[in-house]
């Protein structure tokens, strides 16, 4: 089974390829929403997190408090490699975890959703790699109409921290240009069938 990672920096449209696959019956591990939900459902995490950055992490209900966090660790480098060298493991393990599950359900290939999955080094994990990209002025037009409470200059700021589109390219296997000019169905539809037949031929091959 083809292990397949797809990544894109913010506001170029990767859950809406993701969505487009997922339609076509490609399981998909999105990787930022599970590592949410095993920060507030992992006993052993949920320890970490409060032994290194308080009680304060988890609001009274018990859920994640992501403001917080988000306030902590978004201008102290130092503080969000910490936070990332606790999440990320437990990531990995869970991943594993779902793989196996799929590849015992027969699947040809699934795919591995996340904005850093480059930038945290977990594409080498994986046998291809899908990038989504678009104009950085667009990436940020999408940003502020799905997130209103942003502003221009905080979105430039997670846009910085990511590594630039053209260096994500170089890595990739397929790439999906999300620029508001090519349509996106035709594109995933063409990767889609090239996955396939690449997952089939590794299948003949083992």
């Amino acid at each position: 089974m083809l292990k397949v990672g797809i990544t894109g920096g913010i506001g170029s449209g990767k859950s809406t390829a993701c969505r487009i696959f997922a339609l076509l019956g490609v399981p998909i591990y999105e990787a930022d929403a599970r590592a949410r939900w095993l920060q507030i459902h992992d006993q052993l995490l949920r320890q970490q997190i409060i032994e290194h950055f308080g009680v304060e992490s988890y609001l009274p209900d018990g859920s994640l408090n992501r403001s917080y966090l988000a306030q902590t660790v978004f201008n102290c480098p130092e503080k969000l490699q910490l936070l990332n060298s606790l999440v990320h493991p437990r990531v990995r393990e869970d991943t594993a975890a779902w793989i196996e599950a799929q590849k015992m359900a027969g699947k040809s290939y699934v795919l591995k959703e996340a904005a850093l999955l480059i930038e945290s080094g977990s594409y080498k994990q994986l046998d291809r790699l899908i990038v989504v990209t678009a104009p950085e002025d667009l990436r940020i037009s999408r940003v502020l109409q799905r997130d209103p409470y942003r502003t221009v200059e905080e979105v430039k700021a997670i846009i910085s921290r990511q590594l630039p589109e053209k260096e994500k390219i170089k890595l990739a296997d397929f790439v999906i240009y999300n620029d508001g000019k090519q349509m996106l169905i035709p594109q995933v539809l063409t990767i889609h069938r090239q996955l396939l037949a690449q997952a089939q031929k590794l299948s003949e091959c083992t």
